[in-house]
Formats: C-alpha cells, sequence, structure tokens
C-alpha cells in the first residue's frame, strides 16, 4: 500500500533550499530525487535533506522515478518546456515564479497544462507568510471595519553598489523588468489575497543602480473593484533599520472603518480600533527557513489541497490575475497614466 507522495524536484539555486528543507518536514511526501547539471550543489541539497537520487536530465528523471508531483525551482524561461513534459506524463506540478517572461508565455503554461488534466499551482509564497494569513483573518472577522487602504513600506538594501546582486542571485543584475516582476508581483498577489481583485493601477518606476539593467525603486498604487487603495513603496537600494529586512519586508499598515492593522519589521502585529489605543495582537511566527516558514506552510497547504482536492489558491489561472495587473504597472510607469486592468 501507497504510505508516501512521491515527488521529484528541477534545480539547486539560491532559493531551493528552503523548498527541499519544508520537504522533510511534510511526513505525507518523500523528495525522491532531484535534477540540476552542477553536481557539487546537487550533493550539498542531497546531503543536507536526504534526496537520494540525482539526474541531469529532467525527462529521464520523470520517466525513471514516475512521481506524483514535480516542484520546478528554475528561471522562467525553462518553465513552459519542463511543465509540458511533466503535464504529457501526468505528473502535478508546483512551478516557482516568475512564472514565465511574458503574461502570453505564462497563459500558454496555463492552458496547456490544464489541456492535459494536471494540477497546476504557482509557487507564491508571500501570501503564505504567517502574518499576512493572520491579517486576513482579522479582516474577516471584521476587526477594522470595511477596509480603506492598505500601505506596505519595503527597503530591501541588498541593491546598490557594484557588486548588487551578485552574492546571491547574480541574474538579477540582467533582467530588464526587476522590482515588480521579481519582488512587486508577491505584493500585488498579497494585496489580492486582503483585498480583492484590482480595477486600475498607477505606478513609477525607476532605476537608482546604474550597474543593473531594470528597475529598482518605485511606488505602486492599485484601486480594487471594492475602493480600497493599496500603495506599495519600495526600492531594493536603501536599507531597513533591522538585523533581517528579508523576513516581513518591510512596514504594513492597513485601514479601515473600524481602525487599523500595523505589521512590524520583526512580525509584531497590532490592531488600534477607532477612540482607543494599538494593542498587540498575538498569534505564531517563527524565524526559520524564509520570510516566517512561509516555503513550509504554502507546501503544506499544497499537500492538503492535493490529497482533499479543494482548489489551489495560487493556481495558474489565479494567478494570472495577478500577472494581469504587474503588466498594467508596467504599462502605467512607461505612460504615466491610469491603467484599467
Amino acid at each position: 500500500m501507497k504510505t508516501k507522495l512521491k515527488g521529484v524536484a528541477i534545480g539547486a539555486g539560491y532559493f531551493s533550499q528552503f523548498q527541499y528543507e519544508a520537504w522533510t518536514r511534510i511526513s505525507e511526501v518523500e523528495i525522491t530525487a532531484l535534477c540540476n547539471s552542477n553536481i557539487n550543489r546537487a550533493k550539498g541539497i542531497m546531503n543536507n535533506y536526504g534526496v537520494k537520487n540525482h539526474y541531469t536530465d529532467y525527462k529521464e528523471m520523470i520517466l525513471k522515478e514516475k512521481p506524483d508531483f514535480i516542484d520546478i525551482i528554475t528561471p522562467p524561461e525553462t518553465h513552459f518546456e519542463m511543465c509540458a513534459f511533466a503535464a504529457d506524463h501526468g505528473v502535478h506540478i508546483i512551478c516557482q515564479k516568475p512564472l514565465a517572461p511574458t503574461f502570453e508565455a505564462s497563459k500558454k503554461i496555463v492552458d496547456y497544462v490544464a489541456s492535459k488534466g494536471v494540477r497546476f499551482v504557482v509557487h507564491e509564497n508571500f501570501r503564505f507568510q504567517p502574518w499576512h494569513r493572520e491579517i486576513k483573518k482579522i479582516i474577516n472577522q471584521g476587526e477594522i471595519g470595511d477596509l480603506f487602504n492598505l500601505n506596505f513600506r519595503s527597503r530591501m538594501g541588498d541593491g546598490w553598489g557594484d557588486d548588487a546582486y551578485l552574492s546571491r542571485q547574480p541574474y538579477f543584475r540582467d533582467y530588464k523588468k526587476l522590482l515588480i516582476y521579481e519582488t512587486g508581483v508577491h505584493f500585488i498577489d498579497t494585496f489580492r489575497y486582503h483585498a480583492g481583485e484590482v480595477k486600475n493601477v498607477f505606478s513609477i518606476l525607476k532605476q537608482l543602480n546604474p550597474v543593473i539593467k531594470g528597475e529598482d525603486a518605485g511606488l505602486m498604487i492599485l484601486n480594487f473593484e471594492n475602493n480600497t487603495t493599496a500603495l506599495w513603496d519600495a526600492n531594493r537600494y536603501n536599507e531597513n533599520n533591522l538585523a533581517n529586512p528579508r523576513y516581513t519586508f518591510g512596514e504594513y499598515l492597513i485601514d479601515g472603518s473600524k481602525g487599523s492593522i500595523r505589521l512590524y519589521s520583526d512580525g509584531k502585529l497590532t490592531i488600534q480600533k477607532l477612540g482607543l489605543g494599538e494593542k498587540e495582537h498575538l498569534y505564531v511566527h517563527n524565524n526559520i527557513g524564509f520570510a516566517g516558514d512561509c516555503c513550509y506552510i504554502f507546501q503544506r497547504n499544497f499537500i492538503d489541497c492535493f490529497l482533499s482536492g479543494e482548489p489551489f489558491e495560487t493556481s495558474g489561472e489565479n494567478y494570472l490575475k495577478t500577472l494581469r495587473v504587474q503588466d498594467a504597472v508596467y504599462e502605467s510607469a512607461k505612460a504615466s497614466r491610469v491603467v484599467s486592468v
């Protein structure tokens, strides 16, 4: 009798460590193999996280391992071919973001895998950060009434100087689109999680560091169908004043008709009802893994939905809505006007 779901993975880059580690804590899953051309990186992952088999050809891995699902942790331009081959062989798919270099290419992936009847989810983990899950509960419980404004301020401090991004993700230097494509998309998805669907956008994007090719600073304003407004004030150049700027990625203020929620950079949440003082809201968040252990929370949710048959929150169809907003942000910055979604 089969006791565990069999998973395989492609990729052994910087971020993959968080995903491999998280799988070791999900008892229903065994990652039996990984595919990566760099044998030293592959061995490091295998030794650290108990992956038994290594391949340099992902097609061979899929054919020999016959997995239930595949976790694709590779650059966006590789995703269609990998997703198509997995789907052709009935393998369910987790695919890293960015999903593809363009919206059209992303839709091609989503449409193809849907035509093959396999389940598909985008590894979008920011909405799974524990503070954002808790904020969603507070909003749904009506603690601050009807939403008015969402305001998130991010200063990541990893993109200044001549060696910007080289130590961790050097390919960022060559992205012609960076801040929104790589990071802002997380916040578009998280704002959608908290406030619903976006009606129109306005944005201002800038390049502060001349050694990179894309934008690294900007203001992104999203207007929602329920008349909530969200502002993301962000850059990857200037620095946060805490030891771990990548824990919450900044400070968040949510205003409603009955009061406000505040997220601090250390994960602290408070609620301030109108006419009353600010009070801390206690909840569980752990400074392990990446950003509050959100990879584990996402992957745990994936397995729960996979086994129950429930829809994935960041299914391909749902994530295309986030990508439509992303495209509108770039169009707005280019045209210096409000763009409808």
